[in-house]
Protein backbone atom coordinates (compact mmCIF):
# COMPACT_ATOMS: atom_id res chain seq x y z
CA UNK A 1 0.00 0.00 0.00
CA UNK A 2 1.52 3.28 -1.07
CA UNK A 3 1.26 6.18 1.39
CA UNK A 4 2.69 9.70 1.37
CA UNK A 5 4.25 11.45 4.36
CA UNK A 6 2.19 14.50 5.29
CA UNK A 7 3.07 17.64 7.26
CA UNK A 8 1.23 17.62 10.61
CA UNK A 9 1.98 20.83 12.48
CA UNK A 10 5.75 20.89 13.12
CA UNK A 11 6.01 17.13 12.46
CA UNK A 12 5.40 14.69 9.65
CA UNK A 13 3.08 11.73 9.69
CA UNK A 14 1.25 9.03 7.80
CA UNK A 15 -2.50 9.30 7.47
CA UNK A 16 -4.29 5.96 7.86
CA UNK A 17 -7.67 5.93 6.14
CA UNK A 18 -10.65 4.04 7.58
CA UNK A 19 -10.01 0.97 5.41
CA UNK A 20 -6.41 0.63 6.63
CA UNK A 21 -7.46 1.16 10.24
CA UNK A 22 -10.05 -1.59 9.87
CA UNK A 23 -7.62 -3.99 8.18
CA UNK A 24 -5.07 -3.45 10.96
CA UNK A 25 -7.79 -3.59 13.63
CA UNK A 26 -6.67 -0.19 14.93
CA UNK A 27 -8.61 2.69 16.40
CA UNK A 28 -7.63 6.25 17.27
CA UNK A 29 -5.64 6.28 20.50
CA UNK A 30 -4.21 2.75 20.15
CA UNK A 31 -0.54 2.29 21.03
CA UNK A 32 1.79 1.07 18.29
CA UNK A 33 5.44 0.04 18.33
CA UNK A 34 7.57 1.64 15.60
CA UNK A 35 10.84 -0.09 14.64
CA UNK A 36 13.39 1.15 12.13
CA UNK A 37 15.43 -1.70 10.64
CA UNK A 38 18.77 -1.76 8.90
CA UNK A 39 18.29 -0.41 5.40
CA UNK A 40 15.55 2.01 6.49
CA UNK A 41 12.58 -0.37 6.56
CA UNK A 42 9.97 0.74 9.12
CA UNK A 43 7.64 -1.69 10.89
CA UNK A 44 4.54 -0.48 12.76
CA UNK A 45 3.08 -3.10 15.11
CA UNK A 46 -0.15 -2.66 17.10
CA UNK A 47 0.41 -3.14 20.84
CA UNK A 48 -2.57 -5.26 21.81
CA UNK A 49 -3.12 -5.69 25.54
CA UNK A 50 -2.64 -9.29 26.63
CA UNK A 51 -5.46 -10.85 28.63
CA UNK A 52 -4.74 -11.51 32.29
CA UNK A 53 -4.83 -15.09 33.61
CA UNK A 54 -8.14 -14.23 35.34
CA UNK A 55 -9.66 -12.97 32.06
CA UNK A 56 -8.55 -16.18 30.33
CA UNK A 57 -9.99 -18.31 33.13
CA UNK A 58 -13.28 -16.37 33.11
CA UNK A 59 -13.56 -16.78 29.33
CA UNK A 60 -12.96 -20.54 29.56
CA UNK A 61 -15.53 -20.89 32.36
CA UNK A 62 -18.12 -18.89 30.41
CA UNK A 63 -17.47 -20.91 27.25
CA UNK A 64 -17.84 -24.19 29.15
CA UNK A 65 -21.08 -22.90 30.68
CA UNK A 66 -22.42 -21.71 27.30
CA UNK A 67 -21.60 -25.00 25.57
CA UNK A 68 -22.13 -27.48 28.45
CA UNK A 69 -25.07 -29.16 26.73
CA UNK A 70 -23.17 -29.57 23.47
CA UNK A 71 -20.10 -30.89 25.32
CA UNK A 72 -22.21 -33.50 27.14
CA UNK A 73 -23.76 -34.64 23.85
CA UNK A 74 -20.33 -34.95 22.24
CA UNK A 75 -18.87 -36.95 25.15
Amino acid sequence: MLKKLTKLGNSQGLVFDAALMELARLKVGDDVNVEVHEGGTITITPMRPRPTPKEISDTIKQTMKDYARTMRRLA
